[in-house]
């Protein structure tokens, strides 16, 4: 009896231990975890708010470089409608005081219409509906690991991924040599993103004498609009250099819901 006792007590234990185990296991699935939140983030909670958009560029280098920079605010609203967004008025007399400026000097500066080019309905998609943009960034990519961090002093999971060269087109690829893409996403306990940060690194020749260069990061921080994950501010930093010229663009868009 004392032995039967023995036995039971110990199976009891070993299979307490096993359960616990699958739990961790299951609850440290941080892959399966943000797949999850992505899915159930992809609503349509109707969202209004203030999009804005700061870009500098810097071709060349020295004394000789030449500098652009350009902001630009609009009101953007997207729900059952679509996508919509207005433009105010003092944007547009901006606008046409910059075209007016190009059309008397080619080199004018045209800070409002510079600005613009970073609004488009594909740079400003993935800031009303970042869940979508976010489930392609991580399809493309190749899990690596997951570790224990900390996100703005709050606990979170840091998820890590490979990005293979085939996120460049195949008549950039063979150009590049040599490509290193890495993804970062920031989780909390439940899946949901808190913020991305992607890298590109590559080199490569071109026509046998032209060898290049260039690096790509986007830092992404997230929020919550009801069922729908919006990206609330995003920052971009490009640079190439090649065939003696070097050039730096860097854009930080802000997404304010209200």
């Amino acid at each position: 009896m004392r032995m039967s006792l023995r036995i039971t007590r110990t199976a009891l234990l070993g299979a307490a231990l096993l359960g616990s185990a699958l739990a961790g296991t299951a609850h440290a699935d941080g892959l399966a975890d943000l797949k999850g939140a992505l899915q159930r983030l992809q609503g349509s909670t109707p969202i209004k708010g203030v999009l804005k958009a700061e870009t500098s560029r810097k071709v060349g280098e020295g004394g000789e470089s030449d500098d652009y920079a350009g902001s630009a605010s609009v009101q953007v609203e997207d729900g059952a409608q679509g996508l919509r967004l207005q433009y105010g008025r003092d944007l547009l007399a901006r606008m046409d005081a910059d075209q007016l400026a190009a059309a008397k000097n080619p080199n004018a500066k045209t800070p409002a219409l510079y600005a613009l080019k970073e609004m488009g309905p594909d740079d400003l998609r993935p800031m009303v509906s970042a869940a979508e943009n976010l489930t392609r960034n991580i399809e493309r990519a190749t899990f690596k690991a997951e570790k224990s961090a900390e996100w703005q002093g709050k606990p979170a999971r840091q998820l890590t991924f490979a990005v293979p060269s085939k996120v460049l087109s195949d008549r950039e690829r063979k150009y590049v040599k040599e490509f290193d893409g890495a993804l970062d996403v920031w989780i909390a306990q439940d899946g949901t993103p808190l913020a991305s940060q992607l890298h590109w690194h590559g080199t490569g020749r071109a026509y046998v004498v032209v060898s290049f260069e260039f690096r790509q990061e986007v830092k992404s921080t997230y929020a919550l609009a009801g069922d729908r994950l919006m990206t609330v501010r995003q920052e971009s930093r490009f640079s190439n250099s090649g065939a003696g010229e070097k050039s730096e663009v860097r854009t930080v868009k802000t997404l304010q819901a209200g």
